[in-house]
């Protein structure tokens, strides 16, 4: 498979129509038809169900438009690395994180590891931890800002300053509104809102003790804005981390007793960093344990 004809078949996945993907393309609809169809040679399935107006992936071409992505993108990424200007460090540095706190932190060091380096380009991809560690495991992700607990086995990584403090977002209409803090005894059996991560929720129904079996879980998700919103409606308390944001008819209420978490930035133990990404990550360690030690 070349990459020039993955590209191709990615123009057509993606405007589903032949005729489209070509002009974009600036090629004739016969020679990206036959292309396509070369293509399915080679592989031996079909990817595309056709019709006069419009084309749709098959199973195989859903397999194979997640795979070829991964693949141009691995593509343009190492290209981006190879970069080179003389005298000066450019490339590209690509991190993962979801919504955390210690995104502020890294956010600081990376504005100012680009004062110093401005030919450095960035790739910052949100999702959650799963997402995050797949991404690194393809190569797409040099580095990624994870939540603890994480599973350290695959990875270096470095523990960044601060912790993560547990609250949950609640309608402003909600009797539990008007409290400082909230207790297990509090939530149990009060509809909750929970993100999807397995580990959080174990963490959670350990800081619930006792109370655990009467956790009332009523949504199940992973956008922080959607499960927001389904707080806003009074669905439930939205079990989540502090933010340096808010949301209109929501309130954050903290945990009592505190429930906190650290956040790590880890990265793959076999991993060979481009210039950018190794030199940012010196200095980012230089930095951490600076502020360690002021704070001693």
């Amino acid at each position: 498979m070349e990459l020039r004809v993955l590209k191709y078949f990615l123009a057509v996945a993606r405007e589903e129509n032949i005729t489209k993907a070509a002009a974009l393309l600036h090629l004739t609809q016969p020679t990206l038809s036959r292309q396509l169809m070369q293509l399915e040679e080679e592989l031996g399935v079909q990817l595309f169900h056709r019709s006069r107006y419009r084309v749709i992936l098959t199973e195989d071409g859903m397999l194979l438009r997640r795979r070829a992505q991964e693949i141009v993108d691995l593509a343009e990424k190492t290209a981006r690395e190879f970069q080179r200007q003389e005298g000066e460090l450019t490339g590209e540095i690509a991190i993962g994180s979801g919504d955390l706190q210690g995104m502020s932190y890294l956010a600081e060091q990376l504005a100012a590891f680009h004062r110093e380096h401005p030919q450095v380009r960035y790739q910052l991809y949100s999702g959650h931890s799963d997402n995050i560690k797949e991404r690194l495991e393809q190569g797409l992700l040099d580095f990624g800002l994870l939540l603890e607990p994480v599973d350290i086995g695959k990875y270096r990584f470095l523990s960044l300053p601060g912790v993560e403090e547990w609250g949950v977002l609640i309608s402003e209409d909600s009797p539990l509104a008007a409290k400082a803090s909230l207790t297990p005894e509090d939530l149990a059996g009060k509809p909750l809102l929970l993100a999807g991560r397995e580990l959080v929720q174990q963490q959670f129904e350990r800081w619930m003790g006792p109370l655990a079996g009467e956790v009332d879980a009523v949504v199940r998700g992973n956008l922080p804005y959607n499960m927001a919103m389904m707080a806003r409606q009074g669905v439930g308390a939205f079990l989540t981390i502090r933010l340096n944001c808010a949301y209109e008819g929501l309130r954050f209420i903290p945990f009592s007793p505190p429930l906190e978490t650290g956040t790590m930035l880890v990265w793959k133990k076999d991993q060979i960093f481009s210039p950018a990404a190794e030199q940012f990550l010196r200095q980012l360690k230089e930095s951490v344990q600076r502020d360690r030690e002021q704070e001693k």
